[in-house]
């Protein structure tokens, strides 16, 4: 049976963000990036005052200007000195052209196999949302091995980088969010914190003051280390080779039908549900626990995103592991989570105690709860 959990008036936390396949190789650029940057100060020496840094690129959208970025190896610069990563831009683009090819093969396929990606859908979106968030980003309850090492497959079948640097960049964007350093600031418009930013490089912001943040208890969980230590390999497995065989060997659907029903389109439309809370959540909804906060109450990214579309009670309550306030009924990351919990896997649920949840609506809430 279900206990009552203890009050934990903790702080938030600080770091989708809910991401994409493509940060991996952004990560990478970063380091380049580094380096590149330091050579350069040993060529000028030390005594040269560094040039003055360009201003970020104008809000609500990417700047149609482009001008050539010398530390970019190529690829052309944003108005705010960011990067654009066309490999990045090509990659989604041909992603979302499969997706649009696979929906076309929907009528052809088994009926079991559809059943299939929805199952393999419903598995990457909880290695996201019961996993890489509300466990490992927010600690917001605790999981046993076994759960643990589920969870870090699941979050491996959702391609969205591995979960330390999931987890890093969102606690960057509950810590500074809404501002240059938040890596999808709904600020700059919705194409950018739905896919945009992942299509340039980071801004400096995000890089600089997320250093400042410290990620060591992520890297104290072995689980989380061996998926770090193995994450491409985990990725071709349980994202791409797992979804288009199982169909393949148990109930003979084709292996072009399974790959791009199980593999490629529930892929897209896993990471677009996940991108929607950065950008529809972030502006979209009602908001009766903080009215000063961007983050919104969204009814249709709560039932795409299994439950994380609650998001101005989450950027309220960010340690809360409902991330939805008591009473409200659909949230199924929660119910798993409960259920986990019944099965002994889960501990130390936190959850904010009723008074403090309607003193902060009175106080800083819209009115609309």
């Amino acid at each position: 049976m279900r206990g009552r959990r203890a009050p934990v008036p903790s702080p938030p936390l600080p770091p989708p963000r809910c991401g994409s396949a493509v940060e991996k190789e952004e990560d990478e650029d970063e380091e380049e990036e580094e380096e590149e940057e330091e050579e350069e100060r040993r060529r000028s020496g030390a005594g040269r005052p560094p040039a003055p840094r360009r201003p970020p690129a104008g809000p609500g959208r990417l700047p149609l200007s482009l001008s050539p970025s010398p530390q970019s190896g190529g690829e052309m610069a944003a108005g705010g000195g960011q990067a654009i990563v066309w490999r990045n831009v090509v990659l989604m683009g041909l992603l979302h052209l499969g997706a649009v090819y696979a929906l076309s093969l929907v009528p052809r396929a088994q009926l079991l196999t559809l059943l299939w990606a929805y199952f393999c859908f419903l598995m990457t979106a909880l290695g996201v949302t019961a996993g890489a968030h509300r466990l490992w980003s927010h600690r917001s309850y605790k999981a046993k091995l076994p759960l643990r090492i589920f969870l870090a497959a699941a979050n491996s079948m959702a391609f969205q980088n591995d979960i330390y640097e999931w987890s890093r960049d969102h606690r960057v964007h509950h810590k500074y969010s809404e501002t240059d350093a938040d890596p999808h600031n709904a600020r700059r418009g919705f194409f950018f914190s739905h896919i945009g930013w992942l299509f340039v490089r980071k801004h400096k912001d995000v890089i600089e003051k997320g250093r400042k943040l410290d990620f060591t208890d992520l890297l104290d969980d072995p689980v989380v280390r061996f998926q770090r230590k193995y994450y491409k390999s985990s990725v071709v497995l349980m994202c791409f080779v797992i979804p288009t065989v199982v169909p393949w060997y148990l109930w003979g659907e084709s292996l072009w039908n399974a790959y791009f029903l199980a593999s490629i389109l529930r892929y897209t439309i896993s990471l677009n549900v996940t991108w929607l809370v950065n950008s529809a959540a972030h502006m979209y909804g009602n908001r009766p626990y903080d009215k000063y906060i961007n983050p919104r109450q969204n009814t249709f990214v709560t039932l795409g995103a299994i439950g994380e579309g609650f998001h101005n009670y989450h950027h309220t309550f960010p340690f809360d592991y409902s991330a939805s306030e008591l009473g409200l009924k659909f949230n199924p990351t929660t119910w798993f989570i409960d259920f986990m919990f019944w099965l002994g896997l889960v501990t130390d649920r936190k959850q904010a105690p009723k008074e403090m949840i309607q003193a902060r609506k009175e106080r800083t809430g819209d009115g609309s709860a």
